[in-house]
């Protein structure tokens, strides 16, 4: 079989103005850049406002492995399907960021037969929007040290009578600069550094890095309804806190409107398509092990005005991409999935199993893909889990087992007919998305349509009145099933703070491992009973969210000894290798 990458220089694509018309576009609404991708105006969705809505699908997983489950491959797949079924449909993923691509985890278009086209542009850099949240992120990071420098040089009294402005006495920073990429040597540094005797280069402070895909403007891109919710929000994302302890925001350091300038094409969604031509919308890329992991609001709200079908995705497993979705997203944007896809591989649930050891950059253990019951029913639970976190929100599901190369066949039955004998009201199919395109996910495509004609009975965990502690509990011990929460003393403090500050009506985003349900990556399978540990608690008040540090999270990641970057050229015609 050809590499992804060729599979994709191979296919045939149409024109991105003829892909626009078909998802229902007009013209005037379109901004090409080059032959096989747009920016579409936002005033495509104050014209389809007043559209009745199609049905949403969303595709989550099982606790995923370092290979990865395939959801991407899934939502493309399932997509093309759904138009082979003659229906109108559009799908809408996130944009991948280049840390991980130049990393381990590599390209983010999907594979094989059902991947967006052309890859190589998804992949590399594509219209900017996460270079535009770069630049606003670190202007307000700039401008941060800026009024620091100028109100401490000369005091805060000649500063006012300076400037005629009202000086902000900021006292602590909170405000990491951002980069997308991975570089672990710039987690922790020093600005403001000078030569003896001078402060022309600002006051020396400790600062440090975050990959741009964890920057709250990522979080924020993806949450705005439109460009107005975007500057509002902007304007109270908190930058740093004075010497009385009160928040400063963007809006008080008269930043917030040059941000959202920054990003005022970044707010565009970008049009591409799939393999078989199926309008697809890439907007936003926030991590959901740090933020919500879901596509855009506006997206969705433009592609499920347009078309039948809205086939989505959710970063990680179910008790993370999915639970943000079902908790953050749709309270913000009041709509909710009408169905939930759960990928799950037989490799993925043996080494669920705890049976198989499975390490990021290591060699894949023959044992994955040899016949193994004990595993396999082991790993099963993780599934089953996954179906109860799923159903629990009342919403339909459809497992999607992917299949890979080497699977049994009979292994492969076997999982079917484990899930049929559950009696859960879910349907299951065996896609062959990747191999096959469409045609590969047609089983599958049938099933979610009749799923999507199910009622709904979607029920968030929490409701945004609750207390961030009743919040938090009830992710914890509903949501991933811990008998307990443990608060740092550095956490408890945090609550009271976010508490009497007014936070308390804001959204929980559970920042964890997403190597298991738990927050020990460690723990494999379907834990019960466990303790869940909350070292810290950070306020995104723009995303409308605090976001809880559970376990060892970075929010910048490092390069490993193999990184994927090493296989990236450029060969004598000019076009990309090594990309997959």
């Amino acid at each position: 079989m050809l590499s992804d990458i060729e599979i994709c220089r191979t296919t045939p694509l149409s024109s991105i103005n003829t892909i626009a018309r078909q998802a229902g576009f007009l013209d005037t609404e379109v901004v090409s850049h080059g032959t096989y991708k747009a920016k579409i105006s936002l005033k495509a969705l104050k014209r389809c406002q007043t559209h009745a809505k199609g049905k949403l699908i969303l595709v989550t997983a099982i606790t995923p492995t370092p290979l990865g489950e395939g959801k991407t491959v899934t939502t493309i797949g399932l997509a093309q399907g759904i138009a082979k079924l003659q229906h109108s449909v559009m799908a809408c993923i996130r944009q991948p960021s280049m840390g991980p691509i130049f990393g381990i985890k590599g390209g983010a278009a999907g594979g094989g037969f059902s991947q967006v086209a052309p890859m190589e542009s998804l992949n590399l850099h594509l219209t900017g929007d996460i270079h535009a949240v770069t630049s606003a992120h670190n202007l307000a990071a700039a401008a941060l040290d800026a009024r620091i420098y100028h109100e401490q040089r000369q005091g805060y009294e000649a500063f006012e009578a300076r400037t005629g402005m009202t000086a902000l006495k900021i006292d602590k920073v909170v405000w990491k600069r951002v980069l997308d990429h991975n570089d672990r040597a710039l987690r922790r540094i020093t600005v403001g550094q000078n030569e003896l005797g001078k402060t022309v280069n600002g006051y020396e402070r400790e600062d440090g890095f975050d990959i741009s895909a964890a920057s709250e403007l990522m979080a924020i891109l993806a949450l705005a309804s439109d460009i107005h919710d975007l500057r509002t929000r902007i304007g109270k994302v908190v930058l740093a806190y004075n010497l009385q302890g009160e928040p400063v925001t963007a809006e008080n350091l008269q930043v917030a409107g040059a941000m959202t300038v920054t990003m005022k094409e970044a707010i565009e969604p970008t049009l591409m398509q799939t393999l078989e031509g199926v309008p697809t919308l890439i907007h936003s890329g926030p991590f959901a092990n740090i933020a919500h992991g879901n596509s855009s609001v506006i997206a969705d709200n433009l592609a499920t005005s347009l078309s039948d079908y809205t086939v989505t995705e959710a970063g990680f497993g179910s008790d993370m991409g999915f639970e943000k979705a079902c908790n953050i997203k749709a309270q913000a944007s009041g709509q909710s999935p009408d169905c939930a896809v759960i990928v799950a591989t037989l490799r993925g649930l043996k080494a669920n199993s705890g049976n198989i050891s499975l390490q990021p950059g290591q060699p894949i253990p023959k044992e994955l893909y040899q016949p193994n019951k004990d595993a396999l029913l082991k790993g099963f639970e993780n599934l089953k889990w996954h179906i109860n976190n799923v159903t629990r929100y009342g919403i339909p599901a459809v497992i999607a087992i992917n299949r890979f190369p080497q699977d049994s066949e009979q292994e492969l039955n076997e999982l079917v007919k484990m899930v049929k004998a559950l009696n859960y009201p879910v349907e299951v199919a065996i896609s062959d998305a990747f191999s096959q395109g469409g045609e590969g996910a047609l089983q599958l495509a049938e099933k979610v349509i009749k799923q999507c004609q199910t009622p709904t009975a979607f029920q968030p965990l929490y409701s945004l009145s609750q207390t961030l502690e009743e919040k938090l509990m009830k992710i914890a011990e509903v949501g991933y099933g811990a008998s307990n929460v443990v608060l740092s003393d550095q956490a408890k403090k945090q609550l009271q703070q976010l508490t009497a500050q007014g936070y308390h009506s804001l959204a929980l985003c559970m920042a964890k491992t997403p190597a298991s349900i738990s927050g020990d990556p460690s723990i494999k399978g379907a834990p019960r009973g466990f303790t869940l540990e909350v070292n810290e608690l950070k306020l995104c008040a723009g995303a409308g969210f605090i976001y809880a540090v559970c376990g060892n999270i970075m929010t910048m990641p490092g390069l490993s000894d193999r990184p994927s970057y090493m296989n990236l050229d450029i060969d004598q015609n000019g076009d990309v290798i090594g990309l997959s």
